[in-house]
């Protein structure tokens, strides 16, 4: 029972949440090397960390990323994928200032929409590899 080694508490509740998130470019737009999802990857621990959640998982290609996110009930899925798009979206543009290429339409580095799966069909183990299993570009 690995799987629920984890397993943590509120003051009120005990709790276990893990959502899968994928976030695409505008576009589906090319954008990511292997420097900007390493960065990527800090700034999303980061703004997870002000969530009390935990980025368990992390990985992508040029143009998405797959999370693993462990969250306590209190956290609207919607608002912390708004934060986690829109902190890295920021702090992307300051640090790399060469993705401006790819603003050229929207001065936005995602799009509008994404995906959010509650993780827990499947065990923990499983989504862990096919996130770790994602090509990143070259």
């Amino acid at each position: 029972m690995a799987e629920y080694e984890n397993i943590r508490t509120g003051r009120h509740c005990v709790f276990l949440m893990h959502a899968h998130l994928v976030f695409v470019t505008k576009y589906r737009h090319h954008v990511f090397t292997d420097a900007h999802l390493t960065r990527m990857e800090e700034i999303m621990r980061n703004v997870c960390a002000d969530f009390e959640s935990e980025l368990t998982e992390f990985d992508g290609g040029s143009n998405h990323v797959h999370l693993l996110v462990n969250f306590p009930p209190k956290v609207a899925v919607s608002k912390l994928v708004n934060s986690l798009k829109g902190v890295s979206s920021r702090r992307m543009r300051q640090e790399f200032p060469d993705l401006v290429q790819h603003y050229y339409r929207a001065n936005k580095l995602w799009s509008g929409s994404y995906f959010a799966g509650s993780v827990g069909g499947a065990p923990l183990a499983i989504v862990r590899r096919y996130i770790e299993n994602q090509n990143r570009p070259l």
